[in-house]
């Protein structure tokens, strides 16, 4: 299986969602890094030699360092070799994609055209070549780039391409669902054209969006990925219109991720509406992590009020208040130290406990600590907030003097387990103290079980002690 740089990488990190039909594939070396860069959709690392035996085997060795190395003139070189001295070579049918790419990531003009015609001889020659989709998609990317450059009949091929039925009227008509691969060569078409002429090309982009069918939907889903990477007058109400009318959940959601880089106002307005309107789960948390990632005094309003909204669904409350939590804001902190007061649901209780941690404010510290101490509150509560407070750097002397000013033995649990997961000496003294004086068996239980996992040498002389006593 060949590498794919795809172009919703960033989008699939952002997300946390990729595509949902392309193989997940990983690249490296220097090709693939340029790929990355330019939001290549094709393959980018040749794979590693799979015929030892073959006569073309070495050339095809040689030929796939210097790519991987970024000689890109001198792998094109060395790959055209292979195909004109090993014609029936395994290796050959792939060779014209890898020359053609290591061809158009010298930049040169005359290389590019000399990319275009080895492409076209693969899809002629060798149409079953396991990188034939992966070199349409390339062919519409460098036609794409000596159309920038003033070529006329490159740009006539892109708008062809581009346009709704261009590249299925050069491979015949469809009857039935394309694969992702089919598509490629159309989106690379359709990201050249936006940005070789981006007036022109969101009418193509819009009649895309407007298809309906299913065999569409990936189509549909990388036409906002293009969209949404050169902004025009059009794009937010585009996005908005997709993110509330398109029928697949998949597509709404990628519209309403990139309506979170447009920020505007509208786009805010749009995203408050699908949040209080969407009966999608999965619909609902793209709308709060995208007004999350709108930094301002309306959106994060939008948040406060949706965390503190009664009736909304839980799970969407706790996901308010962890972007809430993330946005490192000093007055949601205050925010949300109030709603825990306010709110009943021990999840949601939970979730702002975790938030208020991951701000690592003195103030927020303070507050966990005076929680955990409060003997009116839940026990489990306490312990959640004794625990944060320990991973957010509560002073370990508070710590260690909270063990002696409670009488609760769960509690006093928990202090053992926060002190084993702190470096400083005084924890391991406190733990050692508990071990030895503890009239609580159970306690002491603990601590030296929390003495066997430490790799301190004073940890083991004292189990030595206690077991010789």
């Amino acid at each position: 299986m060949f590498t794919r740089i795809t172009i919703f990488a960033a989008v699939a990190f952002a997300l946390q969602a990729a595509p949902s039909a392309s193989p997940a594939r990983h690249a490296g070396g220097a090709a693939a890094a340029l790929a990355v860069r330019d939001g290549l959709d094709v393959a980018a690392l040749p794979p590693a030699p799979w015929a030892p035996g073959d006569p073309g085997d070495s050339l095809y060795r040689a030929a796939r360092q210097l790519l991987n190395r970024g000689r890109f003139a001198e792998a094109a070189s060395a790959f055209n070799g292979l195909i004109a001295r090993y014609p029936r070579s395994a290796y050959t049918p792939d060779a014209y994609y890898w020359a053609a790419f290591a061809l158009y990531r010298t930049g040169d003009d005359g290389n590019l055209h000399r990319a275009t015609t080895l492409l076209e001889d693969q899809a002629s020659r060798f149409p079953q070549a396991a990188t034939h989709g992966d070199g349409q998609a390339l062919l519409a990317r460098v036609y794409g780039e000596l159309a920038r450059r003033g070529d006329a009949q490159a740009g006539q091929w892109v708008q062809a391409h581009a346009s709704p039925g261009g590249a299925d009227t050069a491979r015949g008509t469809r009857t039935s669902c394309a694969s992702d691969d089919d598509d490629d060569p159309r989106i690379a078409a359709l990201n050249a054209l936006m940005q070789m002429d981006a007036v022109n090309a969101v009418p193509v982009l819009k009649q895309v969006l407007a298809r309906r069918d299913s065999c569409s939907i990936e189509l549909r889903r990388r036409a906002i990925f293009v969209l949404s990477q050169k902004r025009t007058a059009e794009t937010e109400d585009i996005l908005i219109s997709v993110a509330r009318n398109d029928p697949s959940e998949d597509v709404r959601e990628q519209a309403v991720f990139w309506l979170s880089q447009v920020g505007s106002d509208r786009a805010v307005a749009a995203l408050d509406s699908i949040l209080q309107n969407a009966t999608d789960e999965d619909l609902r948390e793209k709308a709060l992590f995208s007004l999350s990632q709108i930094r301002g005094p309306r959106s994060t309003q939008i948040l406060r009020d949706y965390a503190a909204r009664e009736g909304a669904p839980e799970d969407a409350r706790e996901k308010a208040v962890f972007w809430l939590g993330q946005q490192g804001d000093g007055g949601n902190a205050g925010f949300l130290r109030d709603l825990y007061a306010r709110v009943t649901p021990e999840d949601l209780k939970e979730k702002i406990l975790f938030s208020l941690s991951q701000m690592h404010s003195g103030e927020n510290i303070r507050w966990l600590m005076d929680l955990a101490a409060d003997s009116r509150q839940d026990m489990d509560l306490r312990k959640k907030a004794l625990f944060w407070a320990g991973q957010s750097g509560a002073d370990i002397a508070d710590l260690v003097g909270l063990y002696g000013r409670t009488t609760d033995a769960d509690l006093k649990e928990q202090l053992i387990f926060v002190y084993s997961q702190r470096h400083e000496p005084q924890a391991l003294d406190k733990i050692i103290d508990i071990a030895r004086h503890e009239t609580d068996p159970d306690l002491r239980k603990k601590a030296l079980f929390w003495l066997g996992q430490s790799h301190d040498p004073r940890a083991a002389q004292v189990l030595l002690e206690i077991v010789n006593q």
